[in-house]
């Protein structure tokens, strides 16, 4: 599977906090900073702290997901690539907290 798909189907190759950093561009790291943290209900990701080469890739890698991220962990913990591999997949509240802002991860690994 493409390195570029994340452990939970997101496309790294689109993903704003990888463009952010591929691109150095700052302005793009705030608006992903203050997005993510609405949508996570935070205030702990900072425009600093967008830095990100992709889920699988080599590389930096978001605090969140390198550290924090449960689906990661399950897919590591489990030996699986991605979630794709998991046959709970379709009923994994886990990875559908994803999928319910963002329908493509799901095709990605469907």
């Amino acid at each position: 599977m493409n390195k570029m798909i994340a452990c939970c189907g997101i496309n790294c190759e689109t993903c704003e906090a990888r463009l952010a950093t591929i691109n150095d561009n700052d302005q793009l790291r705030k608006e992903v900073s203050r997005k993510w943290c609405e949508m996570n209900n935070t205030d702990q990701i900072t425009p600093e702290t967008i830095n990100c080469t992709g889920c699988r890739a080599d590389g930096m890698k978001f605090y969140f997901c390198s550290h924090l991220c449960e689906i990661r962990k399950c897919v590591t913990s489990k030996g699986y690539e991605t979630c794709g591999n998991c046959p709970e997949k379709s009923n994994c509240p886990k990875v559908g907290a994803v999928w319910q802002y963002n329908a493509e991860a799901k095709n990605n690994l469907m």
